[in-house]
This record gives C-alpha cells, structure tokens and sequence, in this order.
C-alpha cells in the first residue's frame, strides 16, 4: 500500500516549527511495509487543502493529514475533508464527554469552540486523545483511507502508535525493515564507488548512501511478507557492504562515534586520557556525554597554548620551536605525555589549525598511543571554525577505535 502525509499549518511554512510529525510517520509507516513516496505541507487554507487532498488521494491509497484539529477558525482540516468527501458531520457523545472532562481536570473553563473537536463526519472511526483535547479520527472512502491526527508530536505520537498503527495492521501485508550502516573516516563518493556494482544491481533489499557532516550512511531497506524474513534479506546484504567498506563502517542505525568508542573502551576495561589543543576538550566531552564512561574515562588535558603544552604536558620548547605546535612530533609527544602523567592505558591528542585565518585552515594531527604503539594521523578538513573542531574531535575518537580494534 502507498501512502502520502499531508502536514497542515501555516506556522510550518513559516519555519516557527520543524515537522518532526513527518518524519515520525515515515518512520511508523515504512516499519509496516506501507510505502511514503510524497510529504507535502499545506497551510491553513481551505482551497490549497483541497488541492492537496485532491492530489494525495490520485497518488496513494493512505493519505493521513496532520494538524488542524483544534479548537479555533483556523483549524480547518476535519471539516475540508469531510465537505470534500461530501459526507454530513453529527456530534460524538463520548468524545464531547472526554473534551469536557479534560477541562475539568485541569481547572479551566472549556470555550464552546471546542465543542467542534468532537464533531465528526458521519461513519468516521474516532481516535481518542488521551494527551490533549483534539480527537483524531479515520474515515474510509471508497478504497481510499484518510487518517486524521493532530499536530502536536506529544499527541500525535501516543495516538498513532496506540490506534492508528492497529488499524493499519489489519489492512496491510507486508512489512518493511531498514538498517544503516555508518561510516566515517571516508567519502560519499568514494564510498558509492567501491560498492558501485551494488547499487546499480539493488531491487529488494535496497540500498541507498547517505551524506553526513563527516560521515556516510548506507541505508538497507527490505520489503517481505515477515520482519523475519526482511532481516534475512538485510544480513546478506550487509555482509557484501561489510566486505567492500571494511574499518569505515564504525556502528549501525542510532550510534554515533563517540558512543560506540566508549562501548569499545566499557568492554575491554580501558581508560583513555585526552590531550588536545585544536579541540579545545570536544574529545573529552564527547566521551564524558555518555553514562557510565566514568570507568573509562580517566582525565582530559587542555593544552591550547605552547606555554600551555610545555607546563602541562612537558612538551619541550626546543622541540615546539623545530616543528611546530601542529606537526607529526607534537601529536606524537603531546600524546606520550598524557598517558604518562596518567594512569590511563591508551592516549589520544589533537592539534591542528582551526581558522579561520591562516595558510593551513584545517590541518589537524591526531595522536594515539599505549606506550608501545603510536600512531599519527594527519587529516585536512575544510569548513568553518566549529565545523573544523567537531570534525576532528569525531575522527580523533575513530582513531581510537582502529587503534583498539588494531584496524
């Protein structure tokens, strides 16, 4: 089945709000195996629903609508559908019950244009709203569904999942499944070129790559008559991108470097210390967000200035002055000095040029070490200052995981 979301609201056109509602409902659908090809978002205008509505219903069998529930002259939806569908509206009982129970809970006065929440077009399947005073509702058209749901995520959500999703499972076959793959440490195009083959053969399941700031995505889609069966298909498909991307690929769906590096640290018993200069402590913050890391984690060193780097860190000034503050010797020495004045068991450093001024704007040396091993990594990023200092904070904590991972 396909469905279309339709958003209402002349405040998301504006930008004063984000339409987190269609993203959710993507999400929702895609796992019930019902195909979204088209979002559009319409304001509060009877004429442009219309044509919407008019254009959603030619494309899909599902067209759910968002916002324009409530209370006020603005809030047009249910009744520009009902006037389209042509179908005559009369008022539910329990509902009006509920409305006026919700005011009373709460202490306040119910105004009588919020008795139009609880009026619905004629053979409409009511949706309660256990979060807030606007019902949603599903009415059934010929072969077509129209599911209507409030705007507020904090209503929306609860309602969708406790009500529509229901609904929806006993009127579709199939489920959808996706996974991603996450990278870093390597190019979109470099990454499409070396799976290439893939995805130019891809039917079911597919895959689609992704660009982040820093990273790349790899998105598998299955689509099969059981969740069992989608996760079958997924597997080998990811087994054939795992073999061509390799050490890019750090984590999977929700994860994100810094808390798969303090997984990686949690499970191995090792405690890092961090030595940065260019990051300003963005590496350590990163690994310090995440619960329980206390065990991991045992001390972060701010090093920004040279002074800095020779009374903190020991760095020697003959040695700043030959190669310089950001170079090879300095990540490397820079990271040797942490980890000796802790009792850490693995060091890593950052220095580099952040900008915005200078020759070599994102030139950035990553230093890991265990006393035994060391390792450098040179890495040029381009972009503004914070971009640079969070693109090498991310990359620092990708080298201690190759490094732990002995990739």
């Amino acid at each position: 089945m396909r469905a279309e979301i339709i958003s209402v609201g002349t405040e998301l056109l504006l930008g004063q709000i984000v339409n987190t509602n269609a993203q959710y409902l993507s999400r929702k659908l895609g796992e019930l195996g019902i195909d979204v090809f088209f979002i559009s978002c319409v304001g509060d205008n009877e004429s442009r629903l219309i044509d919407a509505l008019n254009t959603a219903t030619r494309r899909a069998e599902i067209i759910i609508i968002t916002g324009g529930l409530g209370p006020t002259m603005d809030d047009i939806t249910k009744e520009t559908v009902g006037n389209l569908l042509k179908l005559p509206f009369s008022l539910h009982q329990e509902s009006l019950e509920r409305i006026e129970n919700y005011f009373y809970r709460v202490g306040r006065k119910m105004q009588s244009s919020n008795r139009k929440q609880a009026e619905f077009p004629e053979g409409a399947i009511i949706l309660q709203n256990d979060m807030g005073t606007a019902p949603g509702c599903i009415i059934e058209n010929e072969d077509k569904i129209y599911i209507l749901l409030p705007g507020p995520p904090r209503e929306l959500g609860p309602m969708f999942e406790a009500k529509a999703i229901p609904y929806l499972q006993k009127n579709n076959k199939g489920t959808l499944v996706s996974k991603v793959l996450r990278l870093i440490g390597i190019g979109e195009s470099t990454a499409e070129e070396l799976v290439k083959d893939i995805l130019i053969e891809q039917s079911n399941p597919t895959v689609a790559p992704l660009a982040g700031d820093g990273e790349v995505s790899f998105r598998i889609t299955a689509k099969s008559e059981s969740k069992d069966k989608c996760m079958d298909m997924i597997s080998e498909a990811e087994g054939k991108l795992r073999s061509r991307l390799g050490k890019f690929i750090y984590g999977t769906d929700d994860d994100n470097i810094e808390i798969v590096v303090s997984r990686i640290l949690l499970q191995k018993g090792i405690k890092i210390v961090t030595a940065e200069s260019c990051t300003g402590g963005m590496v350590a913050n990163m690994l310090t967000d995440n619960p329980g890391v206390s065990c991991a984690f045992n001390s972060g060193y701010i090093a920004y200035s040279n002074a800095a780097k020779n009374r903190i860190l020991g760095i020697s000034d003959e040695g700043l002055a030959k190669y310089g503050a950001v170079s090879d010797w300095s990540a490397r020495e820079m990271a040797l000095a942490a980890l000796k004045a802790s009792d850490a068991d693995v060091a890593v450093s950052t220095t580099g040029y952040a900008g915005p001024e200078g020759e070599n704007v994102g030139l950035v040396y990553i230093g890991v070490t265990d006393g035994f091993r060391t390792i450098v990594k040179e890495v040029r990023l381009i972009g503004e200052r914070k971009r640079i200092k969070n693109l090498a904070a991310k990359y620092a904590l990708n080298e201690v995981r190759l490094f732990i991972m002995g990739k």
